[in-house]
């Protein structure tokens, strides 16, 4: 639930990178609106020290509850935020500071939500207890793509411009309320602890375990937003095809997605950890710059090329 109002920024940013970071160059404002975006992901390990120190002070169902609650006021105010136009500089000053709470929301959210999975779960199943953490933050990154797929579906771009845009924050209240109620009814016991300075001790007696962790983590978090958020506004700003065809295309390959993810934690669980990292970064590592051509690749074959009936840019097979 969390997720979802945090990534429905990103598939609105090309809109919001208009309304509160106006500029003669339309990539300008993009850019200052996914800065925007990059600002939420600065604080978030200073929301997983904070909401990680609260889950073992008073227990991880305290933490998730407030971490949903710190996620859904700001999505909500970004709703009913008036724009550059109306209130000036104050606009993008107001955004940015409520996705720095969004940050520190998701930053205590997602380790809390892992580490609470993994607590409960057998020796020989923890991958597959765990992954459903991360089933649901996909899921939701996902709900936001199917609202936007819908709105370029009703509305026109005018519309959206306008105010459509807006309707995805403030759907953020309902998914909020809906993730308070389930956290709400979660039955932890505080886990016991003699740890009196856990920070202190992660980054000086654990400092290699944590960097190897920080390590394994970089590339797949900005490949996942890489793919997933940012390349919706790349389609459509760069390759210049409806805003709709690329929510749509992302929304599909995101479904895949989950339906992959359960499968690579069984896995995990039956041949171990490593095989799987190795693999995924191999792929990850020898698949992007081939994956990214394609985005650009034509659907014109040889005997056409040279035809006056041969597609233009904007016809590009980024279906693929």
């Amino acid at each position: 639930m969390e997720w979802y109002d945090f990534a429905v920024y990103g598939y609105f940013a090309a809109v919001l990178g208009r309304q509160f970071f106006p500029s003669d160059n339309p990539a300008v404002s993009l850019i200052a609106a996914f800065g925007a975006f990059a600002a939420g992901f600065l604080v978030r390990p200073l929301g997983g020290l904070v909401f990680g120190r609260i889950a073992d002070l008073v227990g991880r169902k305290h933490a998730l509850t407030l971490s949903v609650l710190a996620m859904a006021l700001p999505t909500v105010l970004i709703g009913l935020l008036p724009t550059h136009q109306t209130i000036g500089i104050a606009a993008p000053i107001a955004l940015v500071v409520l996705r720095i709470i969004q940050g520190l929301a998701v930053g205590g959210e997602y380790p809390s939500s892992l580490v609470f999975l993994v607590e409960h779960a057998p020796e020989d199943r923890r991958a597959f207890y765990a992954i459903w953490g991360q089933f649901g933050a996909v899921l939701g990154i996902l709900l936001g793509s199917g609202v936007g797929s819908l709105l370029a579906m009703f509305l026109d771009d005018a519309q959206i411009a306008s105010w459509g845009w807006r309707l995805p924050f403030l759907l953020g209240a309902l998914v909020a309320a809906t993730g308070y109620l389930i956290r709400s009814s979660i039955h932890a016991e505080k886990p016991p602890s003699d740890v009196k300075r856990p920070v202190y001790d992660s980054f000086g007696q654990h400092r290699m375990s944590v960097l190897r962790v920080v390590l394994l983590n970089v590339g797949f978090g900005a490949a996942f937003y890489t793919a997933f958020v940012y390349a919706v506004s790349y389609i459509k700003e760069i390759d210049r095809l409806p805003e709709g065809v690329a929510l749509d295309l992302n929304t599909g390959s995101m479904a895949l997605l989950l339906l992959i993810m359960p499968l690579a934690a069984w896995l995990s669980d039956r041949v171990g950890r490593k095989p799987l990292l190795v693999t995924g970064s191999a792929l990850l590592a020898f698949g992007a710059v081939p994956f990214f051509h394609l985005i650009h690749s034509s659907d014109r074959s040889p005997s056409s090329s040279g035809s006056s009936a041969s597609s233009s840019p904007s016809a590009s097979s980024v279906a693929r």
